[in-house]
């Protein structure tokens, strides 16, 4: 029941769409002693855009804020539980993603007649491009002083945020895709993704925006979002890459083309329906957008407010805009609620104060869910932008990639959506990787010494992905887990210890398919530490064999040694003694590509001499021989984190005038080198990988496609598969931390330079290292943290899966049934409540 005001406030809401009215509306339930002003540029009924798109979650939310609202959206709601994806001449349908559409003139219609019916005040065709406008409109409306609260839900383009900069403080990221948003009277049954490829209407050669290539070299991809929202219409939205847009001819259209355009590309999902343009007249002439990623530092200054797409934006593909809009009605609504139930304490002050306050809890509370959306908003985007990067993967593949773009849904999310969707692609790719590891199915049974009937009553349920064999060279690996490097800064004079065998036989006991070395240093001024394992002498391969040997002997799984050095990053103190920091006496001088030191504080390094790479190639080259000898199944250079050889990958740290210098051919030059020379001495049959630092995270350094061609490169000289790591080569670098957060550099160089890939970087889940192998991002999982914590991550893993085929050693096969126990039990629990 509303309740009498206390204090009454003026409030100017200025934009009518569903952010502005529902708060309007929510604020006038709350206390009807308010006055509140809805002020729109257009007409009730000059809605542009078609369909809205909610989730059972969202529509939760709603109606617990307002039932009666709720009620009426709810009743309009066009309801679906499918994804169809149709790529390459096939349909990948997946079930459960419970999604609701309404017309977004419908939604906008019942929240205006339910805010009217509250006692708010809507004023359309009232054009508030800044606070003079607000002040006039509001005097002509007969408001008495100016208003107490000023919500700007005006849009992506807000003219209130544009007034106010310097305190927002906007961050607009106008991406490069560009969309159109179109309607049909197709009525699709599903939530649909169309991919097409169109060869590109003959025109006249341009150069392309970078300025390297013809527009009409490019092979126009486009894709379209199709979804049902009432009963005579769907949204038609059509997507594609600038360069397809521009090969295609569609910067030249105008709606009435881009209709016409579009028409002809769907043709075979339409059925002959039309599609149907409801464009503003100030976009006819050129329709096709490109959208923009909204942030701000601070979301209220003194009175005013940012709410909706005024404060953030989520990319369409995720359909949260609205959602975002909504809920911080909902928050702004309730965080308003208190100023008007108790007298103030102080009178004088408490109306600013308490509003301020009242505010700043707003942006608290929404901003965290803005960033977190807007996060899976941007892996989403990405995708669709990239979309022709994903065209070379079987449809299986596509439509799983696509369904897990966000990281919001995962396999497991995957398989309690849609059971029999999941299995079958589970056993699509079980039967890829074992036909390309040369293996049967079963082999995870056939070595566990499981016998025949057994194991074919286990092959009916394939494996889970990471369980699947993958092959390098004449090396298979029965897994997908890689247990990664880690510096134990516990060695002596380079060489390995009872500490090193314990922590990597553990670790092979424990059921990953690869373990990969911590940095093993080529000489002794190639040590990052005086405790870093070294190989530059007989007595450190005889130590590197009898830990390869116990690895062999008693465990499945097969062990990589990384070679490095350390450069200008080295001669500092143990880890727990001062990370970064130089040793205080007993060190020693370090060399890189250019005197540049990691970060102030720490030695300058000399810059090299071709007498010194030679010296240095000569350590690597000996070093291989010495792990080809110690029975090392692979080998890793490692060029990324700032150490000697990515120093002159990265060009913040490689500053040469000569030909190592300056374009990325010639900072590629020396490390291309020292791999060239490790490869041919190293087995024919053995695999090598190379660590890289896809970006700096920092201005001025290496990214993008920039990855891609030092991937390429590697791949071309040799090197089988990539180990895809990032930064750590600048003190000032801004990584975007998070779940999987290095696993995009992965993707980006697997499936643009088709190069297979190892991702790394906060992978802690089962669930995650399914999702990325599965969807292509990467061929292999490495997870550090996980298997310092937990040295039979691994084997814990399968028995949470329920993967009973993954083999134990044999003394541990007690410890196997008890765990399968007790995970059944768990289960069980859970499914009882």
């Amino acid at each position: 029941m509303a309740r009498a005001s206390i204090r009454a406030m003026n409030v100017a809401v200025i934009g009518g769409g569903p952010a502005g009215l529902y708060l309007a509306l929510l604020m006038k339930k709350a206390d009807p002693a308010h006055r509140i002003v809805v002020l729109e540029r257009n007409g009730p009924d000059d809605t542009f855009g078609w369909g809205v798109v909610f989730s059972d979650q969202t529509l939760g939310n709603i109606a617990a804020a307002d039932p009666e609202s709720c009620e009426e959206i709810a009743a309009s709601f066009a309801r679906w539980d499918d994804i169809d994806v149709h790529v390459k001449g096939t349909v990948v349908t997946s079930g459960g993603h419970g999604f609701s559409g309404i017309s977004r003139r419908t939604l906008l219609a019942i929240l205006q007649r339910r805010a009217a019916a509250l006692g708010v005040e809507l004023c359309f065709h009232r054009e508030v491009r800044c606070l003079g406008d607000l002040e006039r409109c509001l005097a002509g409306l007969g408001m008495a002083g100016p208003a107490d609260l000023v919500v700007a839900a005006d849009g992506a383009n807000s003219g209130l945020r544009r007034e106010l900069a310097a305190h927002f403080r906007p961050d607009l990221d106008v991406r490069t895709a560009r969309y159109v948003w179109l309607g049909t009277t197709r009525l699709f049954d599903a939530f649909t993704f169309l991919f097409v490829e169109d060869p590109p209407a003959p025109r006249a050669a341009t150069a392309s925006p970078a300025g390297s290539a013809t527009a009409a070299a490019v092979i126009p991809v486009f894709q379209a979002h199709a979804y049902r929202f009432d009963r005579r219409h769907s949204a038609f939205i059509v997507e594609c890459d600038e360069a397809s847009w521009r090969a295609a001819g569609c910067d030249r259209l105008d709606i009435d083309g881009t209709v016409a355009a579009c028409e002809r590309l769907f043709a075979p999902w339409l059925d002959g329906h039309p599609l149907l343009a409801n464009t503003p007249p100030h976009q006819r002439a050129a329709p096709w957008q490109s959208f923009t990623r909204v942030r701000n530092a601070c979301w209220h200054h003194g009175n005013v407010v940012l709410i909706g797409d005024a404060a953030h934006t989520a990319h369409f593909s995720i359909g949260s805009g609205t959602k975002l809009a909504m809920e911080d009605a909902i928050a702004l609504a309730r965080a308003l609620r208190p100023l008007g139930a108790a007298p103030p304490p102080d009178a004088a002050a408490a109306p600013g104060a308490g509003l301020a306050a009242a505010l700043a809890g707003y942006e608290r509370e929404r901003m965290t869910e803005a960033l977190r959306l807007q996060n899976a908003a941007r892996n989403s985007m990405e995708w669709f932008e990239n979309v022709r990067r994903y065209l070379a993967l079987e449809p299986p593949q596509f439509a799983y990639s696509l369904l897990t773009r966000s990281q919001r849904v995962s396999h497991e999310n995957l398989r309690r959506r849609d059971r029999a969707y999941l299995g079958g692609v589970e056993s699509w790719f079980a039967g890829r990787a074992a036909a390309a590891a040369g293996a049967p199915p079963t082999l995870a049974a056939a070595r566990a010494g499981i016998t025949a009937d057994a194991a074919s009553a286990a092959s009916a349920a394939p494996p889970p992905p990471m369980f699947t064999p993958f092959r390098l060279r004449g090396l298979t690996l029965a897994n997908r887990v890689v247990v990664s490097p880690m510096d134990m800064y516990v060695a002596r004079d380079g060489t390995p210890n009872d500490f090193h065998l314990v922590h990597l036989g553990a670790r092979a006991l424990g059921g990953a398919g690869l373990i990969v070395t911590e940095m093993a240093c080529v000489s002794p001024a190639g040590r990052i530490t005086p405790g870093c394992t070294g190989m530059y002498a007989e007595a450190h391969a005889a130590a590197w064999r009898r830990i390869v040997e116990f690895v062999h002997a008693w465990s499945r799984a097969r062990i990589c040694l990384q070679l490095g050095h350390s450069g200008g990053k080295g001669s500092t103190r143990l880890m727990w003694e001062g990370m970064d920091e130089p040793l205080p006496d007993d060190g020693w001088q370090v060399m890189a590509a250019s005197p540049v030191p990691w970060r102030p504080g720490m030695q300058v390094p000399r810059e090299m001499t071709r007498a010194d790479m030679d010296e240095v190639c000569s350590q690597f080259v000996r070093a291989t021989h010495l792990a080809a000898g110690a029975g090392f199944d692979m080998l890793e250079l490692h060029c990324a984190h700032g150490y000697l050889l990515s120093g002159f990958i990265t060009p913040l740290l490689n500053r040469r005038r000569d030909e190592y210098g300056g374009a990325l051919a010639n900072r590629l030059r020396f490390p291309l080198a020292v791999f060239a020379a490790m490869r041919e001495v190293w087995p024919a049959a053995r695999p090598m990988s190379v660590r890289v630092s896809a970006t700096d995270w920092a201005p001025g350094g290496l990214a993008g496609e920039e990855a891609v061609a030092v991937a390429a490169a590697f791949h071309q000289a040799g090197a089988d598969i990539i180990h895809v790591s990032t930064g750590q080569t600048a003190a000032a670098a801004q990584p975007l931390y998070g779940r999987m957060f290095q696993t995009p550099w992965s993707d980006l160089i697997r499936n643009q330079a088709g190069v297979p890939t190892i991702a790394v970087g906060n992978i802690t889940e089962p669930d995650q290292v399914n999702s990325i192998v599965t969807a292509g991002r990467a061929d292999l999982c490495a997870l550090a943290r996980p298997h310092l914590a937990d040295p039979h991550w691994t084997l814990h893993a399968a028995a949470e899966l329920g993967f009973g085929e993954q083999p134990w050693p044999l003394p541990y096969l007690t410890g196997k049934s008890q765990l399968e126990r007790a995970v059944e039990r768990r289960a069980e629990m859970a499914a009882d409540g």
